[in-house]
This record gives structure tokens, sequence and C-alpha cells, in this order.
């Protein structure tokens, strides 16, 4: 299989989506591919993070999680971006790192890549569903290939998103089946980008 470089660039407040990045990091390790796990940068007042106990543990226990930049982007051959639902859209502190690709973009340097996200919100639905496809108009800006899980394994009739991986927070941390989900949607973009590597070698 052709090398592929994978970063999963996210964000999450108390920890479920970090839980499903980790998922997907595993999934994409055990597909042959190098992968960065990267969090961006935390934009919320301290009166915010204050407010509850189990943001500032997550912060505490994500201490040591390097901070995403332009340099993992440019580095990959997929890009995984996870994201919390906010209002059935991207959450501010993502949205404010995929605000500053635009020296990137202007190279070239996001297109052909493969594309994918994932979600969490705290209620059923919750807008998981718009919350991906908002990513997905980022992706189509950058010229991305936009790689789903769709219906592909069968733990896909069990998770219900084929738009890519979700989880209600409101039930718990992601159990077996979210992230039997994150694990099958990263090495599907791996080895999609690992086919269309080998494609344009030949």
């Amino acid at each position: 299989m052709e090398s592929v470089n994978v970063a999963i660039i996210y964000y999450s407040a108390t920890g479920t989506v970090h839980t499903l990045a980790q998922a997907a990091a595993e999934g994409a390790e055990k597909a042959g591919a190098q992968v960065r796990l990267r969090k961006v940068a935390e934009l919320a007042p301290p009166e915010a993070i204050n407010a509850r106990p189990e943001w500032v543990q997550h912060r505490a226990d994500t201490a040591d999680v390097a901070e995403a930049g332009l340099d993992d982007l440019a580095w990959a051959d997929v890009v995984l971006f996870g994201t919390p639902t906010r209002f059935g859209n991207v959450a501010s502190q993502l949205k404010a790192f995929i605000d500053t690709t635009g020296p990137l973009w202007l190279r070239g340097g996001l297109a052909d890549k493969v594309y994918a996200a994932f979600t969490a919100s705290n209620t059923a639905h919750g807008g998981q569903e718009a919350t991906l496809l908002a990513l997905g108009n980022v992706f189509y800006h950058w010229g991305g290939i936009i790689v789903p899980p769709g219906y592909t394994d069968p733990v896909q009739f069990q998770s219900g998103n084929p738009y890519g991986t979700s989880h209600v927070a409101g039930d718990g941390p992601p159990g077996d089946v979210a992230r039997q989900a994150a694990r099958h949607q990263a090495r599907r973009a791996v080895d999609t980008a690992a086919a269309l590597k080998a494609g344009r070698a030949a």
C-alpha cells in the first residue's frame, strides 16, 4: 500500500469528540497510515470553561496534545475534522482554524486530498448531519475528495449516519459502536487515499 499521511484535527470541550478522534487515529494507524492527532486552540473565555468542571478536566487531560498548524494540513494526504455541533454548525474554535487556511488554499495546497468529518451533539439528531454537511462546504471550496462512510460496513447500520461518525453525548461517552464507526471511517479514508496515490504514481 502507498504510504498515507493522516491529520486528525478536532475541537473537543469535554472529551466526547476527543474520544472519537482517538478512535479514528487507531483506525488510520491500523490501516498502515502515519497519523498526527491535533487539537485546535481553545478560544472560549475562562469563565465559560470554569463553569463546567468536565471542561476544566478535559483541558488538563489533553494538555499534551499538540495544536494544529497549517503544516499538518500541508503534510497530510487525508484530513479528518472533528467538532461538536454548535446550533447545527461547526464549533467556532475549529472554524477559526479553518479560517487561517487561506494562504495554503491559494497555493493549491488543500486540493486533491481526502477529507472526512465526525461530530457529536448533546441530543439525538441535534444538528449532527447539518454540521457534517457544513464541513463538506469547506471541502468543496478546497477542491477536496470527500469520502463519507456511507453504509460500507455493518457498523454503519448500527451507528446510522452515512455522512460521518456521530455520537449523542447526552447518552454518555462514545461506546463501542461509535468508536468502531470512527475507526471504519478513518480506514476507508486511508484506503481511498492509498488507491489515489497509487493511481497517480502509475
